[in-house]
């Protein structure tokens, strides 16, 4: 799991300025909440008082009131008011919490968890159709029993299509694709690819309403560690596209945000058939991903025999390695060992700004310059 990204929290319905929202990510817990101008806002769900769950408190005015003693946070994540203080008290400058910056897109509400300026900061991935005349949008929320790395995989994966899913028609890539590396194109935080379907494809459940030349072409591809897109292009004029924004709640849940996108079938009497259709081949994958062995994608790529057709999922891999060597992975073991004993927070951006925080933050799995002064070091003694 990864700092310094965008994470999807919420649907903007969830969040309301009448009852703060409390979601999880990496084990973590945020609250959300609106203030009086109705602009969202995210903070770490613990007041650093005794401990209070933020989320189970109250919303006052542009502020969120801790439940067990009153202190209050405001969206900057400072407290503006302790009550047992008196109107006139001197709040401690270390009653704050990890403030994350926001965004409302496509209906959900992001945080970007990571302490990273914003001119250096991953984009959220940008939907060109959604809004756009001449396209429909559903967005389903998928609660997922399963590790969101194996998600994300099997959203590059190819060649499971034939296996998996008979409602999309077993989309077959040729025995030459299959047998070769697939092939990538680099994206800005990502990789991609898009291949044609083989010749031999049976009807889909929705082949009757097809229009056009038919072009049969599809891809997936990804932005960071959590944003995948799928485009299934039938025809020139009968597309699904498809965009998934994935929060890992824990090392065994991830919820699903899934944007689908068509530019055919526009009446609203096909809504429900769409749907249905869909999810039966979310619910596909689904009982496979819940059921892998290990639950998490291994450290290592010797714990599994990759073939050429699965270059789409090893790229991934390598992208997560580089991220890691920015110091960005969550050091899961580390933080589960403390939990319990330890409050922590993902440092957002003011902790580069100041210090004296009552939270720790997570502790990451060292990047490849520490590392690397690490072993100068060690070889430093060994020679002295």
């Amino acid at each position: 799991m990864f700092i310094n990204f965008w994470y999807p929290l919420g649907l903007s319905t969830e969040i309301t300025g009448e009852k703060p929202f409390r979601a999880q990510v990496f084990g973590l817990p945020f609250v959300a909440f609106r203030d009086s101008a109705g602009a969202a806002h995210v903070i770490s769900d613990t007041c650093v008082h005794r401990g209070g769950s933020l989320s189970k408190g109250k919303i006052k005015g542009d502020r969120v009131a801790c439940p067990y003693h009153g202190w209050e946070f405001g969206g900057d994540g400072k407290c503006a008011k302790v009550p047992s203080l008196g109107e006139d008290g001197k709040i401690p400058a270390r009653a704050k919490v990890d403030a994350y910056p926001v965004q409302e897109r496509y209906g959900i509400l992001f945080a970007f968890l990571g302490d990273l300026p914003e001119a250096e900061r991953p984009p959220l991935y940008e939907v060109p159709e959604y809004g756009l005349a001449g396209w429909k949008s559903q967005t389903y929320v998928l609660n997922l029993g399963a590790y969101y790395q194996r998600s994300m995989e099997n959203g590059m994966d190819p060649i499971h299509n034939e296996f998996v899913h008979p409602l999309q028609g077993t989309p077959k890539m040729s025995a030459e694709l299959q047998r070769n590396q697939t092939p990538m194109e680099d994206i800005p935080w990502g990789s991609k690819f898009y291949l044609p379907f083989g010749e031999k494809r049976a009807d889909t459940a929705l082949a009757a309403d097809r229009q056009g030349s038919r072009t049969g072409a599809a891809g997936s591809w990804y932005q960071g560690p959590n944003q995948l897109v799928t485009w299934i292009d039938l025809t020139a004029t009968n597309a699904f596209h498809q965009y998934l924004f994935e929060q890992p709640i824990d090392e065994n849940h991830t919820r699903i945000f899934f944007l689908n996108l068509r530019n055919w079938l526009m009446e609203e009497k096909h809504d429900k058939r769409v749907e249905e259709l869909t999810l039966q081949i979310v619910n596909e994958d689904m009982a496979l991903l819940e059921n892998l062995n290990p639950v998490r994608t291994p450290d290592t790529n010797n714990k599994e025999i990759l073939l050429p057709s699965d270059h789409a999922v090893f790229r991934y891999r390598e992208h997560c390695r580089e991220w890691e060597s920015r110091g960005w992975r969550i050091d899961m073991k580390a933080l589960k060992a403390k939990q319990g004993d330890v409050a922590f927070a993902i440092p957002c951006p003011a902790r580069r700004e100041s210090g004296n925080w009552v939270l720790d933050s997570v502790p990451l799995m060292p990047g490849q310059a520490a590392v690397q002064a690490h072993a100068k070091a060690a070889t430093g003694i060994r020679s002295a």
